[in-house]
C-alpha cells in the first residue's frame, strides 16, 4: 500500500509552522483549542510514519484508511490533555512525542476490532483525519435531529426524499422540502462551529454544502 499524500501538507499556514518542535506545537494546541492548525501540522509532520505503522495491520487499503483515521482521531482527543512530563516521570524514562505517538499507534492497532469493508463509510481521498476530527466536533454541537439529518445526507449520501421518508418512518413527518432547509441549517452551523483555520485549510474551496436531491440506491 501507498502512503498516501496531504496536500494540506503544503498549506501556507500549515509551512509557516514547520519551523516549531513538537513540544512548541503541543503548547500551543493546549493554549489555544479553538485554533486547528496546531494539530494539522503535528499530523502532517507524522503521517507519514503512522500510516507506515498501520499499513501492514490491516487487510485491505479501506480499513487500513479507517483504522488511520480513528488512529487519529484518538490522538486528537489526547493531546489537549496530554502532559509528557508526568509520563516521563513516572516511567522513569524521558517520553518524547513522537515516542508517545509510535506507543498510542500500537494500541490502537492492537487493539482495532475492524468493521468490514462494507460497513466502512469513511473515505481518505474526501476527508483528511484532522478534518474528520474537527467536523466531528462540530457536529457534537448540533442538535439530535439535525446532526442525524446531516449525518444521513454526508455519510450515506442519502437525498431528501429519502430522508424524509426515513424520519416519516421514524413518527416525524417532514417534508422534503422541510429536510433541504434543515440541512442548510445544519450545514451553516457545523461550519461555524468548526476553526477558521480549519476552514481556511480545508474549505476555502470546497465549502461544505448539502447534497443534490436524487436519490441513491439502498
Amino acid at each position: 500500500m501507498q502512503i498516501p499524500t496531504f496536500p494540506e501538507s503544503n498549506h501556507p499556514i500549515v509551512k509557516a509552522l514547520s519551523h516549531y518542535s513538537d513540544q512548541d506545537l503541543l503548547t500551543l494546541l493546549q493554549r489555544h483549542p479553538d485554533r486547528g492548525q496546531y494539530f494539522v501540522a503535528f499530523f502532517c509532520r507524522y503521517c507519514p510514519m503512522v500510516y507506515t505503522l498501520i499499513q501492514h495491520s490491516a487487510r485491505s487499503p479501506v480499513q487500513a484508511d479507517y483504522l488511520f483515521a480513528t488512529t487519529w482521531r484518538h490522538v486528537f482527543y489526547e493531546l489537549g490533555g496530554l502532559d509528557l512530563r508526568s509520563i516521563s516521570a513516572s516511567s522513569g524514562v524521558v517520553m518524547t512525542l513522537q515516542n508517545w505517538l509510535i506507543n498510542v499507534t500500537a494500541i490502537c492497532i492492537n487493539q482495532a476490532n475492524l468493521p468490514p469493508v462494507e460497513a466502512i463509510h469513511y473515505n481518505l481521498q474526501e476527508a483528511s483525519p484532522p478534518l474528520w476530527c474537527y467536523v466531528e466536533r462540530a457536529l457534537e454541537q448540533l442538535t439530535p435531529d439535525l446532526r442525524i439529518i446531516v449525518l444521513m445526507a454526508q455519510t450515506f449520501g442519502w437525498s431528501e426524499t429519502r430522508i424524509s421518508a426515513y424520519l416519516h418512518a421514524e413518527g416525524e413527518v417532514i417534508s422534503p422540502i422541510e429536510v433541504r432547509s434543515r440541512l442548510q441549517e445544519g450545514y451553516r452551523l457545523l461550519q461555524s462551529a468548526l476553526p477558521a483555520d480549519i476552514q481556511e485549510i480545508y474549505l476555502e474551496r470546497n465549502p461544505l454544502h448539502p447534497q443534490v436531491d436524487t436519490e441513491v440506491p439502498a
